[in-house]
């Protein structure tokens, strides 16, 4: 029989995962794993590994990073709206897309690729940056 998936409230999250600060080291429940630490964290919550963009636990998205790393934290992957315009393939490709590296092998040859990790603090390597627009209460990136 299946077991039951584990749903928190937003109370009981925050008491488990004090709980779990306060056990202090925890090893990693899967070494050689990139998301090694992530699924020690659900394994503790008692929470299904998945891989789906959902949350994942309840209404929140857990995240999590090793100590004194700097890598950016990934809460989304988004297509600019709207998505019926095709803004990615017709203007965003053409215009700084790359050769994808499996152009011509398992992707049809001149299979074009476009991926970018954008922050507030600084242009992308491709001059884009997010931007929040508080008066009128949108958020956007440019170049």
């Amino acid at each position: 029989m299946a077991k039951k998936p584990v749903i928190y409230t937003k109370p009981a999250l925050i008491k488990r995962l004090k709980k779990i600060t306060a056990m202090g080291w925890v090893p990693n429940a899967r070494r050689g794993n990139a998301g090694g630490i992530g699924n020690t964290l659900e394994d503790l919550l008692g929470i299904k590994e998945n891989n789906l963009p959902i949350p994942n636990a309840a209404e929140w998205e857990l995240k999590t990073q090793r100590l004194g790393s700097s890598s950016l934290t990934t809460l989304f992957h988004t297509e600019p709206s709207p998505r019926a315009m095709r803004f990615v393939t017709q203007v965003l490709l053409s215009k700084y897309g790359w050769a994808h590296q499996d152009s011509g092998k398992k992707y049809p040859l001149g299979e074009m690729s476009f991926r970018q990790t954008i922050h507030g603090n600084s242009r992308s390597d491709r001059g884009f940056k997010v931007v929040i627009d508080r008066k009128e209460r949108k958020n956007f990136d440019f170049l």
